[in-house]
């Protein structure tokens, strides 16, 4: 399974940032799809992160402000953050997690992409 992230880069305060995550592969189903991110000297955390059923799973950092669609039928989600803060700057990584083809799990990780949000 492999995940292609599109979005990121720089963004001044108080602007959106937008995301998507594709995932391909020998995918039988998508049970949860999102966002984690990981600033400098920071441990990873989430961002958020969609499950099949559609719920969602916000974290606390970001709650009220990011919004993330449901897994489409071509298994991709787009993300929304609104009013972007300096502290948001991180390396922003996709996850998705389900079953392959050959009913073995996957728990996919993709390369990751920059956000700076500054002046």
């Amino acid at each position: 399974v492999q995940l292609a992230e599109a979005g990121g880069g720089s963004v001044q305060p108080g602007e959106s940032l937008r995301l998507s995550c594709a995932a391909s592969g020998s995918i039988l189903n998508v049970i949860g799809m999102g966002w984690y991110r990981q600033a400098p000297g920071k441990e990873r955390e989430l961002v958020a992160m969609r499950n099949r059923g559609g719920g969602t799973n916000y974290g606390d950092a970001v709650k009220g402000r990011c919004t993330i669609s449901r897994i489409n039928a071509d298994n991709t989600v787009y993300s929304k953050m609104d009013s972007m803060k300096p502290e948001d700057t991180a390396v922003y990584y996709c996850n998705a997690r389900g079953y392959e083809h050959n009913r073995e799990t996957y728990d996919t990780w993709g390369h990751g992409t920059q956000v700076t949000v500054a002046s």
